[in-house]
């Protein structure tokens, strides 16, 4: 049997949404798209827990819980004398790959052959710097770029990272908003945003904890008290 369909007058129809739209407060047309565009451009920060305290014994205390070890140097030239030690106490190769803004450190003198280049799998150690640390968690962020390439942290076994207290933001939020302050890198977005919260683990198989299943078995923090460069 045949049922008959009643058409609804288009006119109609935005009448009544219109109805609806007003008395729930929805705005159209270029309102709601300068309304979207101004949340945009502010992005308000939801309700969270708060980070209290102390931002670097935050991040020292959270990162240690995930395995990550920790030394603290008070400029960046003291940086290679760090890196050697951890190097020679946890009897690692002398040599390693670096990213480009390290690459004037005076490696040489502390016996640390340092290249900057991408990582290749035979490389052992990598050491970067980071964009931001964050204490809420102890992740690292690292973005991708040129003279930043991700393989220096991910390929391999032993990371090491470079954080400037300066670097330091409370939560993910933080280190968003100051991704998005900054414009990106030389006015562009980077590719990839990595997160990296100690050594690579896994309890897939058996439930057994694996290290270094899909990237480094040790991650390494070098704490830099100044933002001081000079070599």
């Amino acid at each position: 049997m045949a049922t008959a369909q009643a058409s609804v007058n288009p006119d109609a129809r935005e009448r009544i949404l219109s109805r609806v739209r007003a008395a729930v407060g929805v705005l159209s047309g270029a309102a709601r798209g300068d309304a979207v565009a101004e949340r945009l451009r502010i992005h308000p920060i939801s309700p969270r827990p708060q980070v209290d305290g102390d931002l670097i014994a935050c991040f020292r205390d959270k990162a240690q819980r995930l395995s990550t070890t920790i030394s603290e140097v008070a400029l960046m030239r003291d940086v290679p004398v760090a890196v050697a030690a951890y190097l020679h106490g946890n009897n690692l190769p002398m040599r390693a790959v670096c990213w480009k803004g390290l690459r004037m450190l005076d490696w040489a003198n502390h016996g640390v052959l340092a290249e900057e280049r991408p990582a290749m799998p035979s490389d052992l150690v990598g050491i970067t710097e980071v964009f931001c640390a964050i204490a809420e968690t102890g992740t690292l962020m690292t973005l991708s770029g040129l003279h930043t390439p991700p393989a220096t942290s991910l390929l391999p076994e032993t990371h090491i990272a470079v954080v400037r207290v300066s670097q330091i933001v409370p939560a993910m939020e933080e280190a968003w908003r100051r991704l998005r302050d900054a414009d990106g890198v030389n006015g562009f977005m980077p590719r990839a945003v990595n997160f990296i919260s100690g050594p690579s683990r896994t309890a897939d198989i058996e439930q057994t904890l694996t290290f270094g299943a899909h990237g480094p078995y040790r991650v390494h923090v070098v704490l830099v008290a100044e933002d001081e460069v000079s070599i």
